[in-house]
């Protein structure tokens, strides 16, 4: 079973910057593309950013700049640094892959962006 461990959120001030972190196991993590999701209260999950297994990041338009995935397979951790936060970045971000056609998610790291 594939298991994705979310980590690194937090409470930070606009403008500020948070490393969210994703353990990953049970499964090849080298040979898959990860994703961030987020969902903000009364919203859609939202893509945000994703990697490719040659660690080519694509992002969403509106973190484009802000947010930088990336990731390290000899530790099957997958990061995303947010700098530059705003308050409508404030959400529970989700880790997530896909295997053999089955999404898998983690539990979700809370990330607040408030002064």
């Amino acid at each position: 079973q594939v298991q994705l461990v979310e980590s690194g959120g937090g409470l930070v001030q606009p403008g500020g910057s948070l490393r969210l972190s994703c353990a990953a196991s049970r499964f090849a993590f080298s040979r898959y593309v990860m994703n961030w999701y987020r969902q903000s209260p009364g919203k859609e999950r939202e893509w945000v950013a994703s990697v490719t297994i040659g660690s080519d990041g694509h992002y969403a338009d509106y973190v484009k700049g802000r947010f930088t995935i990336s990731r390290d397979n000899g530790k099957n951790t997958v990061h995303l640094q947010m700098n530059s936060l705003k308050p409508e970045d404030t959400a529970v971000y989700y880790c997530n892959t896909r295997v053999l056609e089955v999404n898998y998610w983690g539990q979700g790291t809370q990330v607040t962006v408030s002064s």
